[in-house]
């Protein structure tokens, strides 16, 4: 694996900065042909001239309104029929801010496919080896950050699809508790699931941006974290090996660490979330069910949102609260529940994708089996990645708060990232070309 790493926005200096930009725009159009994690570059990017994040490059999932522009949400087309002259609210934070947009990242159709594979337009490809899964549906956003394109890139997050391609890729992501990142002008798939949330190398550098969007409370001090001990230890070696080491390194900075059950909340939780996913899916998308870019699998998928009944919605709904209150009885003195973000290695292309003679359903399911009772209960997750696993693909640990405990995840996030240098690392497919990025490396 690769030993060189990119550095962090929060490290430049302020010349550095300046160049950042054209920096980052060389190595979008470089990586572009090898991992193609752009649906569209940006020619009519922001000018980045003051603000807290002045000169910043960063790249959005294609699933926000600008005027101008249609989104393709993962179509084989722009989509037809949106509001004209509408900005994304988060595209007006991070602009009006100083952001620069690098351009519009490739995601899977509706953002309603776990693996990452699109059929209908091309998908980003991991760089770390692109045999395997770039992650679910922000792994456009995923790549293009883990690639060095940009420094930061927005995505959104219905069962895991931030968290996931973090793992996959290399990088850290920020779930936010629900509700408190605008989502006016952005494609919904499921509204009491989706998030817009953020991809990063580092958590200081999602520090540094999550303001801009987000009212973040005060993070607390002292913190305690439970380990989930049956997720840690029902998934694979190699993957628990890697999160006991980011624990361990925690460990080692003072925090108390302790362990507890947590699967049958995971299990029961995560499976409201997909009953809830189907039903608001369909609901949201339904009128579009006849549109021609829509392809039958993808119509086929939406169309089990039917089967779903009003009596097994409102059962659904109705456990958020009991499960909410089960979950603060869980971590009762402790503020964050470590658990990794997935229970199985990144697997090969060939198992997620239904079109392979390899696929296999279970492993597409396994990729969000620990991700999706957060969006189920709205709280507040980081994943940041925490060593390699016996194939050399990245693995990430996942931090679970209550709600509105984000600047304490970002910030204990934060500090193993201090300590330990899994975080940045250049992919090992992209080493070839580190002539491109310049002072962007360490």
């Amino acid at each position: 694996m690769s030993g060189a790493r990119l550095r962090d926005w929060t490290d430049l200096s302020a010349l550095e900065r300046n160049r950042a930009f054209a920096t980052c725009q060389r190595i979008a159009e470089t990586v572009q042909g090898a991992v193609s994690p752009y649906v569209e570059f940006d020619e009519r990017t922001s000018c980045g001239s003051g603000g807290p994040l002045s000169g910043l490059p960063y790249a959005a999932k294609d699933i926000f309104q600008m005027p101008g522009r249609a989104p393709s949400w993962g179509l084989a087309a722009p989509v037809r029929g949106l509001p004209e002259g509408v900005k994304a609210d988060v595209l007006k934070c991070l602009d009006d801010a100083g952001a620069r947009r690098t351009g519009f990242t490739r995601m899977t159709a509706l953002a309603y496919e776990p693996s990452g594979i699109n059929s209908l337009q091309g998908a980003a490809r991991n760089p770390w080896n692109q045999t395997f899964a770039p992650g679910a549906s922000s792994s456009g956003s995923a790549v293009a950050v883990a690639s060095g394109a940009c420094f930061v890139a927005l995505g959104s997050d219905t069962g895991g699809s931030l968290r996931i391609p973090a793992h996959g890729c290399g990088i850290t992501a920020w779930k936010p508790t629900h509700g408190i990142v605008p989502t006016g002008g952005a494609m919904p798939l499921a509204p009491s699931l989706d998030v817009i949330g953020l991809l990063a190398r580092s958590a200081r550098d999602i520090l540094a941006v999550a303001p801009v969007l987000a009212k973040l409370p005060p993070a607390a001090n002292g913190t305690r974290i439970m380990i989930a001990e049956d997720a840690l230890a029902t998934s694979e070696d190699s993957i628990r090996i890697a999160c006991q080491q980011a624990l361990a390194a925690l460990e080692s900075i003072g925090v108390e660490t302790r362990g507890a059950p947590a699967m049958d909340l995971i299990e029961t939780a995560g499976s409201q979330a997909l009953t809830i996913m189907q039903a608001e899916a369909i609901e949201t998308h339904r009128d579009r069910l006849d549109d021609p870019a829509f392809d039958p699998m993808l119509v086929k998928r939406l169309h089990h949102g039917f089967k779903i009944d009003a009596a097994a919605l409102a059962n659904a709904e109705s456990q958020r609260p009991v499960l909410q209150q089960t979950f603060g009885t869980l971590l009762d003195k402790a503020g964050i529940l470590a658990l990794p973000v997935m229970p199985i290695r990144t697997p090969p292309l060939s198992e997620t994708d239904p079109a392979s003679p390899g696929f296999t359903p279970r492993t597409l399911y396994a990729l969000s089996a620990f991700t999706r009772f957060a969006n189920f209960l709205g709280l507040p997750a980081v994943a940041l990645p925490v060593g390699f696993d016996d194939r050399g693909m990245p693995v990430a640990l996942q931090l679970v708060g209550r709600l509105g405990t984000d600047r304490m995840l970002l910030r204990t996030a934060g500090a193993v990232q201090h300590i330990t240098n899994w975080h940045g690392r250049l992919p090992t497919t992209l080493t070839p070309m580190a002539d491109i990025y310049g002072d962007m490396l360490i």
